[in-house]
């Protein structure tokens, strides 16, 4: 069951272009990361961290930066990299952590 935050989050994006993957009314997880960062930037989000409507702006701009990287071969395409490199964005201009921060969490 959704909270008040979440489902006013979802609802923001329905229909717009950083809408998620959805199947039969469901959110769409092909891996357990995936379905982690979606919970990550809801919580954050919900908790104050960064305005939701920040967060959007940031994978709108994943998602037209990524097409047009790859406007002729889309076959990579993959909605929870450009969520996660949105939050990863999110994440350091809110200054929750510092770039090389997160970086050097990634890389262990």
């Amino acid at each position: 069951m959704l909270t008040r935050f979440e489902h006013f989050a979802i609802t923001e994006m329905m229909g717009q272009p950083d809408t998620p993957p959805r199947a039969n009314g469901s959110f769409c997880f092909s891996e357990p990361w995936e379905r982690i960062a979606f919970g990550v930037a809801l919580a954050l989000a919900k908790q104050g961290c960064f305005e939701w409507d920040d967060f959007r702006n940031e994978l709108i701009c994943e998602i037209k930066a990524w097409e047009n990287a790859h406007f002729d071969d889309r076959s990579s395409w993959n909605y929870y990299e450009r969520w996660l490199a949105a939050l990863e964005r999110a994440v350091v201009k809110t200054g929750l952590l510092e770039a090389s921060e997160l970086r050097a969490a990634l890389d262990t």
